[in-house]
């Protein structure tokens, strides 16, 4: 009896001090449940508490349940009061300029281009420079987000059918001035959930999104015409926090790191599922889906590189990838295999 009672209290020893040494962190994300990038905040969690055998467990808020904004989920990492985050590219361009050559107008042939940039040296660099630039901050890996197309209360099927139309854009200078190059007008100050109102009552023309968003949102009942130029192909990043990584035993953030470019094509799967359910339903609902020829791309990307009276003489891509021409080339580069 007194040989059983000293073995229960060991093994109540030892489990009371794996339960102390195991660690449980919070994620945030901004995206709603169900959405693809939450369904691989998920799979990274659980793939985590697996093959660290539960000494650390990650909590997922979705929805902005932590933070609404993703600068101040970044902030938070930055600070150590949050351990992960998925956020888009652009934000954290901030902390790494370079980032903004992924995200320059038309530099994309195709989905397989963008991967075989983000998978290759390029992109697997400008992650080793999100720790290098002293922020705070680690960037595991890449996320999809698929490519933004121009969607309109007319026809779009050439840079001609741009000329006046007012365009709700993202809050980002690169992207208003594309769309007044091509002729248009850049609308900010337009919140995402405004969008069908503002169509609807003719304070713009339209707007500019990836499939999952215009069918969500609803928009594709105000803008019928969706022309996929597909203009930009901005991917999400997975964060960590180097604070809070920096609390963790080596081998833990080994794995950690390791989970993380495991879900990468887990999460490019639910991307390609979602977005084709959702062309299906825009379809189905009757918008006008406009694909345009190789000449007509061509037309829109050749914008990008001519001095414009807009940009008061330079071209777009001479405004802003000039200091990242010598990247911009090498994406290029990798595009002539696609």
């Amino acid at each position: 009896m007194k040989k059983l009672l000293t073995f229960v209290l060991a093994l109540a020893l030892v489990l009371s001090v794996a339960s102390a040494s195991a660690v449980t962190l919070k994620l945030s994300e901004v995206h709603a449940e169900g959405y693809p990038t939450a369904l691989a905040d998920y799979e990274f969690a659980r793939l985590v508490e697996e093959r660290t055998e539960g000494r650390v467990k990650i909590d997922v808020y979705t929805g902005g349940q932590l933070y609404g904004e993703e600068t101040g989920a970044i902030e938070a990492l930055q600070m150590g009061d949050l351990a992960f985050s998925r956020v888009s590219a652009s934000p954290v361009s901030s902390y790494v300029p370079a980032m903004n050559a992924i995200q320059m107008p038309y530099i994309y042939k195709n989905a397989e281009h963008m991967w075989a940039v983000l998978d290759g040296e390029i992109g697997q660099n400008m992650l080793a420079e999100v720790q290098a630039s002293g922020s705070g901050l680690v960037g595991l890996c890449w996320y999809d987000a698929g490519a933004r197309s121009y969607y309109t209360t007319k026809e779009v099927k050439s840079v001609a059918d741009m000329k006046g139309l007012k365009i709700r854009m993202q809050n980002n200078a690169m992207m208003v001035d594309m769309t007044n190059v091509l002729g248009g007008t850049g609308v900010t100050g337009i919140g995402p959930n405004e969008v069908y109102s503002a169509i609807s009552q003719g304070t713009i023309d339209g707007a500019e999104n990836n499939w999952p968003t215009y069918q969500n949102m609803g928009d594709y009942e105000a803008a019928k015409f969706y022309c996929l130029d597909e203009h930009t192909r901005v991917p999400e990043i997975l964060l960590a926090s180097e604070a809070v990584l920096s609390e963790l035993d080596e081998k833990d953030v080994e794995i950690i790191k390791q989970c993380a470019k495991d879900t990468q094509a887990y999460e490019i799967q639910k991307w390609a599922e979602k977005e084709a359910s959702s062309e299906e339903i825009v379809r189905a609902a009757g918008a006008t889906i406009i694909e345009l020829t190789p000449e007509a791309y061509a037309e829109f990307q050749a914008a990008m590189t001519t001095p414009s009276d807009v940009l008061g003489g330079v071209s777009l891509y001479e405004k802003y990838g000039k200091d990242y021409q010598d990247i911009i080339d090498a994406i290029t580069a990798v595009g002539e295999n696609y």
